[in-house]
């Protein structure tokens, strides 16, 4: 049996560089930063200060304060970005067909806010002074269950806590569930909320952050440069619904895209490096163009991991010119984590999400900070301005902790039934 085609019919995300999808269009296209010296809490005892905080965010935008105050910041955005991308995919809710909807997110580390939070109030006041829902609403589960309440979409439900590539693996695993029939709509997505204390610690420890910049953060993400010296952790959420092709004909959908292709691999090596030979991130390329049934040559734009730090940026060139040969020199590759940050478990819905709008407005946006170019990395990056750019089919790359590595594939609507 032929497997069904998957299509973007709506988005929506909060971010760094904004609460809408063309404020964050709009932020991607002009080169902005999103990163800031951090304001949620006290970072000055930290060698890295900086962060991709998500600012000015009204959760009762989109929640009604009881359901709210239960959840923690990562659920809240991923209700908000749904929401979004609901109404822009002008889908009703609660779903006319609640069981033929179903939700799938991905996100690394969930509620570890609520639960930290959680903890220092045991420690500091004992356990009655605990919420109810402290840890529960810290569970990886909870950004889809609260979409799923939300919305009623009581179809497949599932959580990808596959790290820096759960949001790529979460759209993939939803175009799956539309591919094998088992709904019509899903609502994909990514989340996190990581800009807290321990975890910028714990990457600060293992020397993942740059420490350089604490008075010029604009320019601390800083992908394939020489002088790059870490990602910048941010937050936010991103979602995409994913419909059959032909249930959002016969409603008269606008189809932003088609989900051509997806993979997922290992690298079986190292918890937090790439395998040195880039092998596990060429094979998810390769098996997600084998997916999508598109040669490496077809390919015409790369959204890159890219997260600057110096093993990741000469890993993923090494294994994008091993996978496109020659044709790796022709193809534009891109990092908006040069703008956007490193949000984990969100960023690969993010980029999605731009790979998505540059299919549509023909437009790449750059990465920025590209001032010291390494040598060893040599592919055309798009440098510092967005370009001009008939763009019918993109990859994007994530790669991520315990070396998980997860790519998609997306094409411009042919209008074909």
């Amino acid at each position: 049996m032929d497997r069904k085609r998957v299509v973007i019919t709506g988005m929506g995300t909060i971010n760094a560089l904004g609460h809408s999808i063309n404020a964050y269009w709009q932020g991607l296209i002009s080169g902005t930063s999103g990163i800031r010296r951090i304001s949620g809490f006290d970072a000055s005892g930290l060698p890295c200060q900086i962060g991709g905080e998500v600012l000015d965010f009204d959760v009762l935008d989109y929640m009604d304060r009881k359901s709210a105050r239960r959840v923690s910041r990562s659920t809240q955005f991923a209700v908000a970005a749904a929401r979004q991308a609901l109404d822009n995919a002008n889908l009703p809710y609660p779903m006319t067909e609640p069981e033929r909807a179903g939700v799938i997110v991905g996100t690394a580390v969930a509620g570890v806010d609520h639960i930290l939070d959680g903890n220092q109030v045991f420690l500091e006041k004992g356990y009655s002074r605990l919420k109810p829902y402290q840890v529960p609403s810290g569970i990886p589960n909870i950004p889809a269950f609260a979409i799923a309440r939300e919305f009623q979409c009581l179809g497949p439900n599932n959580t990808s806590p596959t790290a820096c590539a759960a949001g790529t693996q979460a759209i993939g695993e939803g175009a799956e569930l539309i591919r094998r029939g088992a709904a019509d709509i899903v609502i994909t997505a990514g989340t996190e909320a990581i800009v807290v204390p321990l975890v910028i610690g714990t990457f600060c420890v293992i020397r993942a952050l740059p420490f350089n910049y604490n008075d010029r953060p604009e320019k601390a993400s800083r992908p394939f440069n020489i002088d790059r010296e870490g990602f910048v952790l941010s937050e936010g959420s991103a979602a995409l619904i994913l419909e059959s092709l032909d249930h959002a004909l016969d409603r008269g959908a606008h189809i932003y895209a088609e989900v051509l292709g997806h993979s997922s691999s290992s690298d079986g090596y190292d918890l937090v490096a790439m395998r040195p030979d880039g092998s596990g991130a060429v094979r998810a390329m390769r098996w997600a163009l084998q997916d999508a049934g598109v040669l490496p040559g077809e390919v015409d734009y790369i959204n890159a991991h890219g997260t600057s730090t110096h093993l990741n940026d000469k890993t993923e060139t090494l294994a994008i010119k091993s996978l496109f040969g020659e044709g790796a020199y022709n193809v534009p590759v891109g990092s908006t984590k040069s703008m956007m940050g490193h949000a984990m478990g969100a960023s690969g819905a993010l980029e999605a999400v731009a790979c998505t709008l540059v299919i549509n407005h023909g437009i790449i946006p750059p990465t920025i900070n590209y001032e010291n170019p390494d040598p060893e990395c040599d592919l055309y990056y798009v440098p510092n301005e967005a370009i001009q750019h008939k763009v019918d089919i993109v990859l994007s790359n994530s790669f991520g902790l315990g070396g998980q590595n997860a790519c998609l594939v997306l094409k411009r609507y042919d209008g074909e039934n």
